[in-house]
């Protein structure tokens, strides 16, 4: 989608951007550098003139020009006619990211908050919520794959549902828990993101309402968006403390009978960004609101093998036939396998597979042969990442709550990260100067709509401890230079997305 900025709309995103902690150029540069890597300004789009946003800011064009030139220097901002250049990601320039490609429908989110940058190095990376690779458990299966990948050689390639074997390995793991299921109930994508967006283009129109949790993950609000279709947010109550949070089932209930949405998205299994697990009291109730109210109800389930406390929770396709289930070995093992799947039934996969088609004509062989081995194996590298995980997860509480007694941080039930509140809505700002510190940042509001969630910040415990302790050190520095800008207590909080003329 491109289009252009209007100076109002571009002055309300920046809201208190001068903070006085550095030149004024550099501070108006680095906050439309974090909205660009955030998604609030889509890629592809031509900010205002330098004379038209220096008079809607109130400072010189002198400033505008020097903030403009340092984005042209970093690669967010082409060299268009005058000054009116382009938004870009760093080494790709500007370009039409209205959908296309294997991942693409989801426009501008595929490259916001930065995936796919290279981050610089010394900088720790808490934007990301991710795991390396499970060491010699991928490297056999990879091996195991060569080996079989001969007796496929035959063959075209070409396959929009999946490998077989791939299939058949996820639907016995879904069998299993409780969910009968068998091979024709599975398509296998490229990813989590990839089986969305075939859902978002079989599922839900431009205009559709789609309802999702508040906050939710960033890159399915991107996903939806992209898609022309519009969230209907449901917010989830604010962790209490001697109280386990939970959902709003009165909420979501209310929002689905009364909105009528086309589809509902969810990730009730170790939720990103807080960590929750939702009853299955409050999955049956909501499995029951999505029927009475046609709404296709699809479950992220990318986390749930991260169970960091043991707790017993029952799939939600188990409570219905029509729940459409999302599933990655990205969280568990690797995201640069890139398999993910779809779980749902016949009809529905058979509707998948045919939209699929106009995006892709099928995923890798050999990632899907040595994915199959994996997920029949998916018991050998969990116990030992769990119990890492539980121990980083600890360490990052007790680190928070040294380093930042302000904080509020949610103990989350699994995933990677924890959900924290602020002492103040300077989320943004954490991020904006986070790399002057060594780490980058995810700001809040990119897990909401409308600027929502400046009072938040996801930190992930994905790191080894020691580099956590570095991390929490830096973000209570951080935190300090904020809290010594004065202009930013008075006017920090984020406009909600620009609209684009």
């Amino acid at each position: 989608m491109s289009g252009s900025l209007n100076p109002g709309s571009l002055a309300r995103l920046l809201g208190g951007w001068h903070l006085g902690t550095a030149p004024a150029y550099r501070e108006l540069a680095d906050v439309v550098r974090l909205l660009v890597l955030d998604g609030r300004v889509p890629l592809d789009v031509a900010l205002p003139s330098e004379r038209s946003l220096a008079a809607a800011l109130g400072i010189s064009r002198t400033t505008v020009t020097a903030a403009y030139s340092s984005l042209r220097e970093q690669g967010f901002l082409s060299s268009g006619q005058g000054s009116r250049g382009r938004t870009c990601i760093p080494g790709h320039g500007p370009r039409n990211v209205g959908g296309g490609g294997a991942d693409g429908a989801a426009g501008a989110s595929s490259l916001s908050g930065a995936p796919g940058l290279a981050v610089p190095p010394g900088l720790l990376d808490l934007a990301y919520a991710s795991l390396p690779a499970s060491g010699e458990v991928v490297h056999r299966a990879f091996a195991a794959a060569l080996t079989e990948l001969p007796a496929l050689l035959p063959g075209f390639g070409y396959d929009a549902l999946g490998v077989g074997a791939l299939r058949e390995a996820i639907a016995a793991r879904y069998s299993a828990s409780g969910v009968p299921t068998t091979a024709r109930q599975i398509l296998v994508t490229s990813g989590a993101q990839h089986a969305l967006n075939i859902i978002l283009r079989t599922l839900a129109g431009r205009a559709d309402k789609v309802l999702v949790e508040h906050p939710s993950y960033p890159n399915a609000l991107d996903a939806i968006r992209a898609a022309g279709c519009r969230p209907v947010p449901v917010a989830m109550p604010p962790a209490v403390a001697g109280a386990t949070p939970g959902w709003d089932p009165d909420a979501m209930e209310t929002a689905l009978l009364q909105q009528r949405p086309a589809m509902a998205y969810v990730v009730p299994d170790f939720h990103n960004p807080t960590g929750r697990l939702m009853s299955d009291p409050q999955r049956r109730r909501l499995i029951r609101a999505a029927a009475a109210s046609g709404t296709v109800l699809v479950v992220d389930e990318t986390l749930r093998e991260l169970n960091l406390d043991a707790a017993g929770s029952t799939p939600m396709a188990a409570f219905s036939p029509a729940v459409v289930s999302l599933g990655s070995l990205s969280k568990s093992h690797w995201a640069g396998l890139r398999t993910g799947w779809i779980r749902a039934s016949e009809p529905l996969i058979q509707r998948f597979t045919a939209a699929r088609t106009t995006l892709d004509l099928g995923g890798p062989v050999v990632e899907q042969l040595a994915a199959a081995h994996l997920v029949n194996a998916m018991t050998e590298p969990l116990p030992a990442r769990l119990a890492a995980l539980r121990g980083n997860r600890d360490i990052l509480l007790e680190l928070v709550r040294g380093h930042l007694p302000g904080w509020e941080p949610e103990r989350p039930d699994g995933g990677l990260s924890v959900w924290c509140r602020l002492p103040a809505p300077i989320s943004t700002a954490l991020a904006v100067i986070a790399p002057d510190f060594g780490i980058r940042l995810a700001a809040g509001p990119r897990f909401g709509l409308g600027g929502a969630f400046e009072h938040y910040l996801r930190v992930p415990f994905t790191l080894p401890p020691e580099q956590l302790e570095t991390a929490v050190r830096a973000l209570r520095s951080a935190q300090d230079r904020v809290e010594a800008a004065p202009q930013l207590r008075r006017n920090l909080v984020v406009a909600p997305a620009a609209a684009i003329a």
